[in-house]
């Protein structure tokens, strides 16, 4: 009787070598002597492109008669009749679990815990990251075997890619008929990278083995927010023990609660990298009045600053908005320059040619202007139509080349003048004042004044981006009076601005504005006759 073969599906994305995973399983079987063969269905993610890589070889091709024959394999995954998942990545995994490949009765399922987050994610106006402790819930339940860990880490701390870490843990689950010596051998044979490889599928080995060794150990917690967007590089001046960064330090130590230090000690870093450190002392300034309102309201009896914490956190990247001159310099930094080879897997000899897609518009120019002159740029004008006209259409700009690059460097060497320029004018006359509306509810009402430091969430980016979370903002801050007569101003506040991160149009924020004025005015009305009954009961007693 002729046993069935052995599935393996492999999803995984471009560039984390899902193939040469493939091309190891397939070269280890068949120097064992079993028939294999591996196929590829590629597809499309939002992320990059995603390919499903199947292997399936028979340990045992007979017939009745014992007589060894060609196999028949298949060519692509069947739901329910998968025995090994590796997914490089986790929505990859959770792609393997709704299409039916992952079964509690056969599948052992191997899988990195890391992100990649979707254009969805990203483009969010709020928050869009997905939760991922409801991927891993259902992936224990939907296993036979749950191998899982950052496998992309531990395969870039050993120099190598996540094909060689999911490999060794491969080799680690013990699902397969052969040694760990066969499992290497299979590397060794491929000739290509062979050491670091080797050093990552040790690693993913030991990771496997003690997954399978202790059945008693707490399962992994993962946080939506543990895994950061890949690729993301610190700050260059808090790389370093600059001087005047150690002395924003121990200010932060002298003048501030230990409970909110660490947002403190990046967000001075995050600013003296955006302008200077004189600028990074102007936030720690701001925030001395609201400390001691927040030091009054609540922590001196609840031992925390929450307040103080989120006003921080958002004053911090309020103040480092992105203008004209923050994305030049962003694009032409040696990070990512260095970031980009890595992501294409660039060899040293290679060239690699940035092309960055560029539309500044006419606002965003007058913007990076001096105030005066970005105010005249503004008014109706023939100078004014003629910047439209050559701006109407975005352009290309190859940051690789001489051009392209002094192009930029030129409008990020403009960040000496950004105080004088008129979006510096405007942004921080907002901040102000949220800052001052913020103080002035935090002794009354502070769940409002919580809310009102939170609400700065709403203006980020640039460009339409921009405009468009700081049209919705404005128009909350023009009902401010109105939600502070609500019943819970504090939850009433949450709502609006959640609706305002709902959808770009602003459809939803605009239906519960118009339901809050609506409210006010019947309440006015209802304020207005009972005032004239008690007037005119009034008179009525005087007459008689």
């Amino acid at each position: 009787m002729s046993e069935r073969p052995i599935g393996i599906a492999i999803l995984a994305m471009g560039g984390e070598g899902g193939g040469v995973l493939a091309d190891w399983i397939v070269d280890l079987a068949e120097h064992e002597g079993y028939p294999a063969q591996t196929t590829s269905v590629p597809g499309v993610a939002q992320r990059t492109g995603a390919t499903i890589y199947y292997v399936e070889f028979h340990p045992h091709a007979v017939d009745v008669h014992d007589r060894v024959h060609e196999p028949i394999l298949s060519l692509v995954p069947t739901p329910g009749d998968v025995d090994i998942v590796l997914a490089s990545e986790l929505m990859e995994m959770g792609r393997a679990i709704q299409r039916g490949l992952v079964t509690p009765d056969r599948t052992t399922l191997i899988a990195s815990t890391h992100r990649v987050y979707s254009m969805t994610e990203k483009t969010s106006m709020s928050d869009g990251r997905v939760d991922p402790l409801p991927f891993v819930v259902q992936a224990e339940k939907a296993a036979k075997h749950f191998v899982h860990a950052d496998f992309a880490q531990i395969a870039e701390h050993n120099g190598s890619v996540i094909s060689a870490a999911l490999f060794g843990a491969l080799a680690g689950a013990n699902a397969l008929p052969f040694s760990r010596e066969q499992f290497e051998a299979a590397i060794k044979r491929a000739g290509v990278g062979v050491q670091s490889s080797l050093n990552a599928f040790a690693a993913g080995f030991e990771t496997a083995v003690r997954s399978n060794g202790d059945t008693a150990q707490p399962k992994a917690r993962i946080s939506s927010d543990a895994t950061p967007a890949r690729g993301s590089q610190p700050f260059d001046i808090g790389a370093t023990n600059h001087p005047e960064i150690v002395t924003l330090d121990r200010r932060i130590q002298s003048e501030f609660p230990t409970e909110i230090a660490d947002i403190l000690h990046r967000a001075v870093r995050r600013l003296a990298d955006y302008q200077d450190v004189s600028y990074a002392h102007d936030y720690l300034d701001r925030l001395k009045p609201l400390r001691a309102v927040d030091d009054a309201a609540t922590y001196a009896v609840r031992g925390d600053a929450l307040l103080l914490a989120e006003a921080a956190r958002h004053l911090a990247l309020w103040m480092s908005y992105e203008d004209t001159v923050r994305v030049a310099e962003l694009k032409i930094r040696a990070t990512r320059f260095a970031r980009v080879r890595d992501e294409v897997k660039a060899a040293p000899g290679q060239l690699l040619h940035i092309n960055e897609f560029l539309h500044p518009r006419l606002e965003e120019i007058a913007d990076t202007l001096p105030a005066a002159l970005g105010r005249w740029l503004l008014k109706p004008g023939a100078l004014r139509s003629m910047v439209e006209r050559m701006t109407s259409r975005g352009r290309i700009v190859r940051t690789t080349s001489l051009r392209g690059f002094l192009m930029l460097y030129g409008v990020a060497s403009l960040r000496g003048m950004r105080r004088r320029s008129l979006r510096y004018q405007r942004e921080h006359a907002e901040i102000d004042a949220w800052l001052a509306r913020t103080l002035r509810y935090a002794i009354h009402d502070y769940p409002l004044a919580l809310e009102i430091a939170r609400s700065q969430r709403l203006v980020k980016g640039y460009g339409d981006t921009h405009a468009r979370g700081m049209r919705n903002y404005r128009k909350i801050e023009a009902v401010m009076s109105l939600v502070a007569r609500t019943a819970s101003p504090g939850a009433r506040l949450k709502s609006l601005c959640e609706a305002a991160l709902a959808d770009e149009e602003g459809t939803r924020l605009d239906t519960l504005l118009d339901d809050l004025r609506r409210s006010e005015g019947e309440s006015n009305t209802r304020t207005g006759q009972e005032s004239a009954n008690v007037a005119s009961a009034t008179l009525s007693s005087a007459t008689h």
